[in-house]
C-alpha cells in the first residue's frame, strides 16, 4: 500500500444502533421452487453470481477469478472431504433483480451447495430469501449494507466484507479531519446507499458536523439537476457522494456548479480505475484531491502474486481477497462439519474464523482440523473473526485519494470496530 499507515480505533457509539436496527429491505426475491434443503453427497459444489454486465461490471473479473483461484488451491490441497470441488457454476447478477433471480434459479437448478456473491448489496437482498428457502449457504465478499446484520436469514448468509456501520465513521473522520464541518450527502436510493449515508451522517453529527442536505436519488437517473440545486443552495464545504459509476455524472454537475474535486468524498463504489475518464476523457486531473474510503485488505503479496499467476490478464483486484476467503471459509466449514450439506456446515462458518489455532491457508487449516483442533482462519483479506450475524466484527478501512493523473492511491489505513 502507498502512503502513510496509521491505526486508530473508533468507537462507533452514534451508529452502533444502526446495525441492530437493520432488518430486511431491497427487492423481493420471491419464493423458490427448489426449497427443501440439501443432502450430503460428499462433494462441495459452489456457484457464483457476479456482475458480468451493468454498472458494477468492473468488479466482476476479480471476484470471478478469486473464486476460481480458491477452488484451484483447495483442489491442489486434496479437495474438500477428500474429494475435488467441481468447476464453479457462474452467472451474471447484472445490476437488476430479475437478472440476479434468474441466475440464482440456474444455480439452484445445478444443485449447488453454496453461492458466492452477489457483488452488490441490493442484488444479494433481491435473492437472499430464495437462497434461504433453498437452504443453501450464501457468502459475499463485497456486500456492505448494514441491512444484512439484522436480516432474518436463518443462518445461511455470510459476508467477509465489513458493514458500512464500520466504514461510515472512518469516512466521517476523514472529512472532518480535512477541516470540513458543513457536509452535504447525496446517495443512491438503494440499500447500499441508504445504509452508508445514514452511518456517515450519524458519525458526522456525533463529532459536531452538520448535514444540511441528505438527498437520495434514483440509482438509474441521468438527471442530477435537482440534487445539485439543493446542494448548491445549502452552500456546504464538502459533498459526500454514495454512488457507483453514476457518481461521475453527479460530480461533473457539481464541478459545473462551482465545487472542486477536493471537496468530494465517497466510498468503495467510486473507487474505480476508470473514474477519471468518466469525469473527463481529456483531463484526468479534474478529480485530483477526491477522497474516499473502502474495506482494506492486508498487504498479502503471496495472494496477489498467486492470483496474478492464475489469471495473468487480471488488472483490477478489488474485493478479490474477500471473495477468496468466502470460498475457503465454506470449504473449512464443510471439513469441520464433516458434511457438504449447507444446512449442516452453515453452523461451522463462524466457528472456523475465530477462537482456535491460527492458520492462513486451506491446507494448513484442514490439517489442524484433521488433528482434532479448533481453528482460526486468518484469510487473504486479513483476520475475519465472524460475529453472530456471520460478518467481520472489526476491520481495517483504507482511505484513498485520486492524484493528478486520475489514479487512486491508498493514503491511510484505519482500524475500526464498534463498541462492545
Amino acid at each position: 500500500m502507498q502512503g502513510g499507515r496509521r491505526f486508530r480505533t473508533l468507537a462507533l457509539t452514534a451508529v452502533a444502533a444502526l446495525a441492530l436496527a437493520a432488518c430486511g429491505g431491497g427487492d423481493d426475491g420471491g419464493e423458490d421452487s427448489n426449497a427443501g434443503g440439501g443432502k450430503s453427497d460428499g462433494v462441495l459444489k459452489l456457484g457464483y453470481i457476479f456482475p458480468e454486465s451493468g454498472e458494477l461490471a468492473h468488479l466482476g473479473p476479480p471476484q470471478i477469478s478469486a473464486t476460481k483461484y480458491a477452488i484451484s488451491e483447495i483442489n491442489k490441497a486434496g479437495g474438500v472431504l477428500g474429494k475435488p470441488m467441481p468447476e464453479v457454476v457462474g452467472s451474471d447478477e447484472g445490476g437488476k433483480a430479475e437478472i440476479a433471480n434468474a441466475s440464482v434459479d440456474r444455480l439452484l437448478g445445478q444443485n449447488v451447495d453454496g453461492i458466492v456473491g452477489a457483488a452488490a448489496s441490493g442484488m444479494s437482498l433481491a435473492v437472499l430469501d430464495k437462497v434461504k428457502s433453498a437452504q443453501k449457504v450464501q457468502c459475499s465478499g463485497s456486500n456492505t449494507a448494514p441491512t444484512f446484520t439484522g436480516y432474518q436469514d436463518d443462518g445461511f448468509y455470510f459476508r467477509t466484507a465489513p458493514s458500512d456501520v464500520l466504514q461510515g465513521p472512518i469516512l466521517a473522520d476523514t472529512i472532518t479531519g480535512d477541516g470540513h464541518a458543513n457536509i452535504a450527502i447525496a446517495y443512491r436510493g438503494d440499500d447500499y446507499g441508504k445504509g452508508l449515508a445514514e452511518a456517515t451522517k450519524a458519525a458526522l453529527e456525533n463529532v459536531g458536523g452538520t448535514v444540511p442536505v441528505m438527498e437520495a436519488y434514483e440509482p438509474n437517473t441521468t438527471n442530477f439537476n435537482a440534487t445539485v440545486s439543493k446542494i448548491r443552495d445549502a452552500k456546504p464545504d464538502a459533498v459526500v457522494m454514495i454512488s457507483f459509476q453514476e457518481g461521475a455524472q453527479l460530480g461533473t454537475k457539481l464541478i459545473e456548479a462551482g465545487f472542486k474535486a477536493n471537496q468530494f468524498y465517497s466510498a468503495d463504489g467510486m473507487k474505480d480505475e476508470e473514474m477519471a475518464e468518466r469525469f473527463s476523457k481529456s483531463d484526468p486531473s479534474v478529480i485530483e484531491g477526491f477522497k474516499g474510503t473502502g474495506p482494506a485488505s492486508v498487504e498479502n503479496k503471496t495472494f496477489t502474486d498467486g492470483l496474478k499467476a492464475f489469471d495473468p490478464k487480471l488488472e483490477v483486484f478489488q474485493y478479490a481477497p474477500q471473495v477468496y476467503d468466502c470460498v475457503v471459509v465454506m470449504a473449512l466449514a464443510a471439513e469441520t462439519a464433516k458434511s457438504d450439506d449447507p444446512a449442516v456446515f452453515k453452523t461451522k462458518m463462524n466457528e472456523v474464523t475465530k477462537g482456535g489455532e491460527k492458520c492462513t491457508s486451506f491446507s494448513q487449516c484442514r490439517d489442524l482440523i484433521k488433528d482434532g483442533k479448533d481453528i482460526d482462519y486468518d484469510g487473504a483479506s486479513g483476520p475475519l473473526d465472524f460475529t453472530e450475524p456471520g460478518e467481520p466484527g472489526a476491520t481495517e478501512i483504507e482511505v484513498y485519494e485520486y492524484n493528478d493523473k486520475g489514479k487512486f492511491e491508498i493514503i491511510d489505513t484505519v482500524q475500526s470496530k464498534p463498541v462492545s
